[in-house]
C-alpha cells in the first residue's frame, strides 16, 4: 500500500491481506455469535479482548521492542474496519485502546515509562483508558477543570472525567489535568494513572443508546495521588499531546464508520436478494438499487479518504485536514447507510432479530466521538483558510 504525489494506490500488500483475513475470520467466528449477548447485557467482552491481545491486535502500533505488533496506521484501518463490519462496539474498544491511551504513552512518554507500561498494554494483559472529556468541557477540550498540584513527589488530582472509554475496565489510564490555570491550554499536562490509585473513584457506568459492549464511565479524583514520575513529557504539554492523539483517533473512527457502513451494505445486498414483495426480489426494484448504489459509492469515497489519511500519517506528514475530512465524511455516510439499511429491511429492520437495528444505534457515536462533525468542519475550515 502506498501513496505518491500524484497517484493513490490502496492495493493491499501480501502481509496486509494476511492481517485482513486473520481479523475477518476472528470477527466472523468468535465475535459474531456473541454480538447481541454483549449488547443486551452491556458486558465488556474481556475474553474477546484478551484473545485479540494474543493475536497482536491490542498492540497494533506498538513496536516489537515493547511487545507490540509494530504495524502501521494503514494496518490499523484494516483491522478496525473488519471488526466494525461485525460489531462496531468491539471495534470502538480496540480503536480506543490502541489509538488513545496506549498511543499517548507510545508517542509522548519517556523510555522508562514505555518499558513499564507498554508491554502489558500491547499484550492485552491490561486495558488502556484515556481521560480528556469533562461535564464542563466536551468540544471545548481546553476548558477542562481537573486540577493537578505537585506536592511531596506526587501530583494531587482533584476533579472528574466523563464519557471515559474503559473507565471501569482500564488498568492504565492517561488523564489530562490543569497544572497551571494562568496558562490556559498551555497549562494542561498529561499523567499516567494506575487503577487502584489512592483517591481514584470509579463512578457510574453509562447506559448508552449504542456501542453498549464498550465500557464508558465517569471518573472522580479526590486528592488522587499520582507519582511525579508519571507525568508524560513536561508540564504544559498535555493539551498539544492530546490534540495529536485525537488526529490519529479520527482515522480510527473513520475506519470504524467505514466498516459499519460496509456491514450495512453487505446486509442490505443479502436481504434484498432474499426478500420478495409483489412477486419480485427487493433488489429488482430500481428504488432499492439506487439506495445500494449510493451506499456503495459513498463507502468507496470514505475508504479513499480514510486510507489517504492513514498513509500520510505513516509517512509522517501533517494530517490535520485529512483526518478531519475522513472522520467527517465516513461517519456521516455511515449514519445515512444505517438509516437506508433499516428502510430496506422495513419492519424487520426495527427488531433485534436482525443486525441492522444495532448498526442504526451504534452509528451515532461516530459523528460525536473524537470530535463532533461540527468540530471537524471547524478544523477543516481553519486549515483551508490558513493555507491562503
Amino acid at each position: 500500500m502506498n501513496i505518491e504525489e500524484d497517484t493513490f494506490n490502496i492495493d493491499l500488500t501480501d502481509n496486509q491481506v494476511i492481517i485482513r483475513d486473520t481479523i475477518r475470520e476472528f470477527a466472523e467466528k468468535t465475535i459474531k455469535p456473541l454480538v447481541m449477548q454483549y449488547d443486551e447485557s452491556q458486558e465488556f467482552p474481556m475474553e474477546i479482548m484478551q484473545q485479540l491481545g494474543e493475536l497482536g491486535f491490542l498492540g497494533i502500533l506498538v513496536p516489537e521492542e515493547y511487545g507490540g505488533a509494530g504495524l502501521s496506521y494503514a494496518d490499523f484501518v484494516i483491522i478496525i474496519e473488519e471488526i466494525a463490519k461485525v460489531d462496531p462496539s468491539i471495534a470502538l474498544s480496540v480503536a480506543a485502546h490502541n489509538g488513545l491511551g496506549t498511543n499517548h504513552i507510545l508517542r509522548f512518554a519517556n523510555e522508562e515509562q514505555k518499558k513499564k507500561f507498554l508491554p502489558d498494554l500491547a499484550s492485552g494483559k491490561k486495558i488502556a483508558a484515556w481521560g480528556l472529556t469533562e461535564s464542563v468541557s466536551g468540544s471545548d477540550a481546553a476548558g477542562l477543570r481537573t486540577i493537578a498540584e505537585k506536592k511531596d513527589g506526587y501530583y494531587i488530582l482533584n476533579g472528574s472525567k466523563t464519557f471515559t472509554t474503559h473507565g471501569t475496565v482500564g488498568s492504565t489510564l492517561v488523564i489530562m489535568a490543569v497544572t497551571d490555570k494562568s496558562k490556559g491550554k498551555k497549562g494542561i499536562s498529561a499523567f499516567i494513572l494506575e487503577k487502584g490509585a489512592e483517591g481514584l473513584i470509579i463512578g457510574k457506568k453509562e447506559n448508552k443508546l449504542g456501542m453498549r459492549a464498550s465500557d464508558t464511565t465517569q471518573l472522580t479524583f479526590e486528592n488522587c495521588k499520582v507519582p511525579a514520575e508519571n507525568l508524560i513529557g513536561e508540564e504544559g504539554e498535555g493539551f498539544v499531546q492530546a490534540m495529536k492523539i485525537l488526529e490519529g483517533g479520527r482515522i480510527s473512527i473513520a475506519a470504524l464508520s467505514l466498516g459499519l457502513a460496509q456491514g450495512c451494505l453487505n446486509a442490505s445486498i443479502k436481504y434484498s436478494g432474499e426478500r420478495k414483495q409483489f412477486g419480485k426480489h427487493l433488489n429488482e426494484f430500481q428504488g432499492i438499487q439506487f439506495k445500494l448504489a449510493e451506499m456503495s459509492t459513498n463507502i468507496e469515497a470514505a475508504r479513499l479518504l480514510t486510507y489517504r489519511a492513514a498513509l500520510k500519517k505513516d509517512k509522517g506528514e501533517s494530517i490535520t485536514k485529512e483526518a478531519a475530512m475522513a472522520k467527517l465524511f465516513a461517519s456521516e455516510i455511515a449514519e445515512k447507510a444505517s438509516s437506508e439499511t433499516v428502510q430496506i429491511f422495513g419492519g424487520y429492520g426495527f427488531i433485534k432479530d436482525y443486525p441492522v437495528e444495532k448498526f442504526y444505534r451504534d452509528v451515532k457515536l461516530c459523528t460525536i466521538g473524537e470530535g463532533t462533525s461540527e468540530i471537524q468542519r471547524i478544523v477543516i475550515a481553519r486549515n483551508l483558510l490558513s493555507e491562503e
